[in-house]
């Protein structure tokens, strides 16, 4: 499955950067996406949306408040893909409403035990 880690991050303390590493290990193709530029486990870090003829997620997993969300909504708004997990602290009412207007599936859960518990 083709995932997108909105909210990337180089620091193997947070929980993007764990998750980026489970979801590799799982057999996942990832696009991580950051504020900054780095690399997890060989995978670099960018800084924008990728081209649709490079990656096209079926998954974005979610590791923004927000705040930080604002400057993403627009393009989420606009993109394809079939769902959004919300993890614990990202959680965004309206942003969820109205990604559901449009048809994509929301889910407030934690991606690491999804993985965990193979229900991702």
């Amino acid at each position: 499955m083709n995932v997108l880690v909105l909210g990337a991050s180089a620091n193997p303390d947070r929980y993007a950067y764990r998750a980026a590493i489970l979801l590799k290990q799982k057999g996942h193709a990832c696009y991580l996406l950051g504020q900054r530029s780095g690399d997890v486990d060989g995978m670099p870090i960018h800084n924008q949306w990728p081209l649709e003829n490079s990656f096209r997620p079926d998954t974005i997993t979610l590791y923004l408040g927000p705040t930080a969300q604002v400057s993403w909504i627009e393009t989420l708004m606009v993109k394809e893909y079939r769902r959004i997990l919300f993890n614990p602290g990202t959680e965004n009412p309206a942003l969820e409403e109205a990604l559901r207007a449009r048809g994509i599936e929301c889910i407030q859960a934690c991606t690491l035990v999804l993985l965990a518990t193979n229900t991702f």
